[in-house]
Parts: C-alpha cells; structure tokens; sequence
C-alpha cells in the first residue's frame, strides 16, 4: 500500500492534533504536526534529508496570527535562525514550500471563505483551499485530489477567486508595462529596492555615488508613478522584479559620476 504522508501546520494545538489523530485513522496515511511555520520547514527539512519527503501539507490561513497586508504579494521567506520566534503566516508558508520543496502539495486550511485570500494562496503556489469545518472524508478527497494535480476550491469561490485571479493579472501586465519603462541601470537599482537595500548599500553594491543613487531612485518612482520606496517595492513585486542577490561582490570598479 503507498502510504501518503501528511503534515498538518496549525498553531491551534488542540485542532491540530485532533486532525491529526483523524486523518492517522486511515490506513494508507502517516501524518505529523507543527504547531508553527518554523517548525513545520524544520519538520520538511529533516524528512527531506532522511528521504521520506512529506507529500501533502495541510496549512492554517492563519497561522501565527499574521494579518494579511492587501495589496502584498506573499514571497517566499527565510525563517532568522530557525527560531520559533520568527512566525511565518500561512500563504508565506506556502509560497516557501513552494520554492524550496516543490513536490509537496499544500493545502490552505481556513476559518471562513475569503475569495481574495484564497487567490493569493493558489498564487503563492497552493493546490487547494478548504474550510476547516469540513467533513474528513472531504478533507480525504482533497488530499487525494492534489497528488494527482488536481485544484480544490469549494464551489461558492471560484467566481469570487477567478475575479481576483483576473484583477491580478491585470495588475501585473500593467505593473510589467511600467517596469518595463525603466533603464537598465533604474531596473538594477530597483531590483536593490526590492532587496531592501539603503542608497548608501545601493551606492557601495553598484560602485556609484550616493547622489546618483538618489537620482536614480527618483527616476524610478516618477517613471513607475509612485511616491514611496514601499509603493515601488510593491509594483515590483507584482511584475515580478525579484530582489537583488545579496552575495559580495567581488570586484573593484571606480565609482560613477553625478551624471550617470
């Protein structure tokens, strides 16, 4: 019998572990649980490395509490130093899962219906979202469902998710025009925006001057008409623009003038 191995990601201890005694019930399914978004890429890490990879992770929308920021695009996220402090919220979860383990299934496990929530889910990489007040063998029937690559929305959202999904590419074909606009040079400065990186880090990363780096900066927002870093950073993120790679840089240049 192939066994399906499921984590359940909750920080409702006693949800977590009652699902987890449920789904333990059926004779070709091996569950665990993590009571947090640390805890849980420890749990996948480690099985990874033993190679008994989990096939499913079954993950609370609204794990540590976080607050969903609208507007944000959910990113995959390292946790500092592993620690139970650094909390990851459910679709950020999902989205890292997504990026370092792609074989593994998630599900979004949620309070209530939330067509916006679940169209970033389904964004960030999730396979399906289901109410957590729903039936085992319907819990059963979507992790089954998404090892055989299926999508499970519940029918009452999927005119609410395919509106958000729309919206979302509108924005992004909008937030590519834009970015598109920008030179080489503005593209690179952003991509160190994204990165979170200062005009003095941008000036000693790209060898320029920190009066030209605020040129460019200023061309940058005027071109992608926004007013804030936070504003660029976000239509960025939309079109796509990943951040910078942060390694040093090896090499020696001398520094631009004003007029670069």
């Amino acid at each position: 019998m192939v066994r399906i191995r499921v984590l359940v990601v909750d920080d409702h201890r006693i949800f977590a572990e009652s699902l987890a005694a449920a789904l333990a019930a059926e004779p070709d399914v091996d569950v665990s649980a993590a009571g947090s978004g640390p805890a849980a890429l420890r749990c996948l890490d480690r099985a990874a490395a033993e190679g008994r990879k989990f096939d499913v992770l079954l993950v609370d929308a609204d794990l540590g509490g976080h607050a969903h920021v609208p507007g944000a695009r959910p990113a995959a996220v390292p946790v500092p130093d592993g620690s139970e402090n650094g909390l990851v919220d459910g679709i950020s979860l999902v989205a890292g899962v997504r990026s370092g383990q792609p074989s593994v299934r998630t599900v979004v496990l949620a309070e209530k219906d939330d067509p916006r929530r679940a169209a970033l889910a389904l964004q960030a990489g999730a396979s399906g979202w289901v109410a957590k007040d729903c039936s085992l063998s319907r819990l059963l029937t979507v992790i089954r469902g998404v090892l055989r690559d299926e999508t499970h929305l519940p029918p009452a959202l999927l005119t609410g998710v395919l509106r958000e999904l729309t919206a979302a590419r509108k924005h992004r074909t909008e937030s590519e025009r834009l970015v598109e606009s920008l030179t080489p040079r503005e593209r690179e400065v952003l991509r160190c925006m994204v990165a979170g990186l200062g005009r003095k880090a941008v000036a000693e990363r790209l060898f320029l001057s920190p009066h030209t780096v605020r040129t460019h900066m200023q061309n940058v927002l005027g071109k992608l008409g926004v007013h804030s870093t936070l504003a660029a950073v976000a239509l960025a993120r939309r079109a796509g623009v990943g951040p910078v790679d942060l390694k040093p840089v090896g090499r020696i240049m001398p520094e631009e003038s004003s007029s670069a």
